[in-house]
């Protein structure tokens, strides 16, 4: 049976921002769950990949509940945090409240981001306007996965880098199977117990299935205009870090 929040086409967006509505007050207790906690060290090595410190500004789209737009704070960056999903907004700037609360950043003075509401294939800034723009967890879910890589392009500095981590698909089929058999049948227990409804969590094996992978997408993005792409394979490519710069 198809999943409910699963639609390709025009229907896309609608159908993935009531499913982050459902989730978001959850989203981040099950993302600690169903990775293990993992996520949490693999955001960590893509802001190291960012390099954004003093004096650069980071635009981290689809950022959700702010995960990393506030790691890239941390770093001394200026931060712009960019979400569709309002739900998912509330609770990043519920988060904000705290985390200003919390000590200076690593390079001195607060953690400040700034949370705004936007469509990542449509941004609303100029050309050339951002040092690194990163995002995790949102290139799958785009109703057009080619345009909102080159929306990351435009707003790039020359020389500036984007930032790619999403679920992967695997090289070694047994691992790769393995991998989209707990994607099919543990993941979609968490939706149940904490969302209430296993088809949000499903959604996830339903989208990879659909999406490139990580080799798919460092192809795209030299479509797009990217150079010295790579692709950083984590948890043997059960997750993917992709990395892109524009051209100087």
């Amino acid at each position: 049976m198809a999943n409910r929040y699963y639609a390709g086409g025009e229907a896309r967006a609608a159908r993935v921002h009531d499913l982050f509505a459902a989730i978001a007050p959850r989203y981040d207790l099950v993302n600690d769950l169903q990775s293990f906690g993992l996520h949490r060290l693999w955001k960590r090595r893509l802001v190291r990949l960012a390099e954004c410190g003093p004096g650069r500004r980071a635009l981290d789209l689809c950022c959700g509940t702010g995960d990393v737009a506030f790691a890239l704070a941390a770093c001394g960056a200026r931060v712009v945090g960019l979400d569709f999903n309002e739900p998912m907004l509330e609770v990043a700037r519920q988060r904000a409240a705290s985390e200003v609360q919390r000590p200076m950043s690593k390079v001195g003075g607060p953690i400040t981001v700034e949370f705004q509401r936007g469509d990542a294939l449509n941004l609303p800034f100029a050309d050339r306007e951002f040092d690194a723009v990163t995002i995790s967890y949102g290139l799958r879910n785009l109703a057009d996965l080619d345009r909102g890589l080159a929306e990351m392009e435009r707003v790039l500095k020359p020389g500036g880098r984007a930032l790619v981590l999403d679920f992967g698909k695997p090289d070694v089929a047994l691992w790769r199977g393995a991998y989209f058999g707990y994607l099919r049948w543990v993941v979609p227990v968490f939706g149940r117990l904490f969302c209430g409804d296993a088809a949000t969590h499903a959604y996830i094996l339903e989208s990879l299935r659909a999406y490139p992978g990580q080799r798919g997408v460092e192809a795209r993005m030299r479509a797009v205009g990217f150079v010295n792409t790579r692709v950083i394979n984590l948890l043997g490519g059960a997750m993917g870090i992709n990395v892109g710069e524009r051209p100087q």
